[in-house]
């Protein structure tokens, strides 16, 4: 690998950390912790390579660098990192330091998968919905977002709930739809609050509703928000048209909150 733009410790420095110490480490401010995560990259410790891929891709410390991060995410990758497999498919994906290329994105996404990463499994199997770089199977891409959902991934949750809500390659069933939307809730998912929320004002549980569609906007994108609010506004049935005021009251004070700490 090429050579890392800061200090990295010395071999004898690391072996002079405790069992936890990278760990610990990397609790210090960014500044203080490169020197010992570039060291164990350098070392060789896959973990470590995968978050220094991280810190480089989001500039964490260290001047954004789309090439450097794709370099160390690959590097690992090959060494067989789940985690960093499917970094270096995000990053053919989104042309993250590589020319975008969805078939060697889901090439990654793939072995990321079927090395257990929960990711990994989740963008293969949106990969298998869209045809994007793979030939199309729903089917497939169930058994993955299932295998994802059962690991506790929150966006499989959800998505494995509008399968059950749509009856997509299984038997519609509501009930199934709202418990998987409710694990994807309760796991921070956005997307699975609203949809929690909406199956259940439309289960007549309308003070339960209010409390998870107040959840939206704390983590919800500005796109999403807008959607999910004229959605609402502008929906027939009564019992989700009702939730459309709390959303919005709940969405301008995230609003004002965001602002106010900036």
């Amino acid at each position: 690998m090429a050579t890392l733009p800061f200090r990295i410790a010395s071999p004898g420095e690391l072996d002079q950390l405790g069992p936890n110490g990278l760990a610990d480490k990397l609790r210090e401010p960014p500044h203080l912790a490169l020197p010992w995560l570039g060291g164990a990259a350098v070392q060789g410790n896959l973990d470590a390579q995968m978050i220094l891929g991280q810190w480089f891709l989001a500039g964490h410390g260290v001047e954004r660098d789309e090439a450097r991060a794709f370099a160390w995410f690959k590097h690992a990758a090959h060494a067989g990192h789940a985690g960093a497999s499917n970094m270096t498919g995000r990053c053919y994906e989104n042309a993250w330091g590589t020319p975008q290329d969805d078939h060697a994105a889901a090439q990654w996404y793939t072995l990321a998968a079927q090395r257990g990463s929960d990711w990994g499994m989740y963008n293969l199997a949106t990969a298998l919905v869209l045809g994007r770089g793979i030939a199309a199977s729903r089917s497939q891409a169930l058994d993955w977002y299932l295998l994802a959902a059962d690991m506790g991934h929150a966006k499989s949750l959800n998505i494995v709930g509008g399968f059950y809500e749509d009856g997509w390659e299984v038997e519609r069933n509501a009930a199934v739809a709202m418990d998987y939307y409710r694990r994807a809730a309760e796991g921070g998912d956005f997307r699975g609050q609203f949809n929690y929320a909406r199956a259940l004002a439309l289960c007549g549980q309308e003070q339960e509703a209010i409390r998870w569609v107040r959840q939206v906007p704390r983590s919800a994108n500005a796109p999403f928000i807008d959607k999910m609010l004229a959605f609402l506004r502008d929906a027939p049935d009564v019992a989700l048209n009702q939730l459309y005021r709390h959303a919005d009251d709940a969405a301008q004070l995230s609003s004002r909150e965001t602002q106010s700490s900036a």
